[in-house]
């Protein structure tokens, strides 16, 4: 039971400072749960959350279920995924409680965009440390360039590219029969 919620807390926590979804929570997902924990590496957070990404429903709490149930089976996934949620809805709730009240309010709006500059520079960050870990070679970088691309000129859903680039992975990464002779 204590571990189970040392696993709410900790998502808990994480989710009560993330302003912008998944992606700028994995800075303090990393610190948290890599460093501080040493519940696993970052390699294994980055495959959730690359599964996470073409899966329905919110990536944060997709990869909170994962390291939860890593961590102490499906309990431990209804505890990650019950401490990501619980900060949200009671921000929303205290919001829909009170948003009539100063959803006009210049202080409101100034301090949105500058939580939203904050978000766009930890997404960056997050983007940069996928590169270095990602593209390590030739061709990941032309999946990168094709998948980029792909997004930008056409109206292809991103799990399209997800499970192609997971083929070209599984194909480029089969290994192959030894030369018996």
């Amino acid at each position: 039971m204590r571990e189970l919620w040392e696993i709410y807390w900790s998502f808990f926590k994480m989710s009560s400072v993330t302003f912008g979804g998944g992606y700028a929570m994995l800075p303090i997902l990393q610190r948290e749960i890599v460093e501080k924990k040493n519940w696993m590496t970052h390699e294994r957070i980055i495959d959730y959350y690359a599964v996470s990404q073409g899966l329905p429903g919110i990536i944060a709490v997709n990869v909170a279920i994962f390291i939860g149930r890593e961590r102490k089976g499906a309990l431990g996934g209804i505890a990650g995924a019950m401490g990501i949620v619980s900060p949200c809805l009671l921000i929303i709730t205290f919001i829909a409680a009170f948003l009539n009240n100063f959803q006009d309010s210049q202080i409101v709006k100034s301090a949105f965009a500058g939580i939203a500059v904050c978000v766009a520079a930890l997404i960056l960050n997050v983007v940069i440390g996928l590169w270095k870990k990602a593209v390590v070679n030739t061709l990941g970088l032309m999946i990168f360039i094709v998948v980029f691309f792909g997004m930008i000129l056409t109206n292809l859903t991103p799990i399209a590219f997800i499970l192609g680039a997971a083929f070209i992975g599984i194909i480029v990464g089969k290994p192959k029969k030894e030369d018996t002779r």
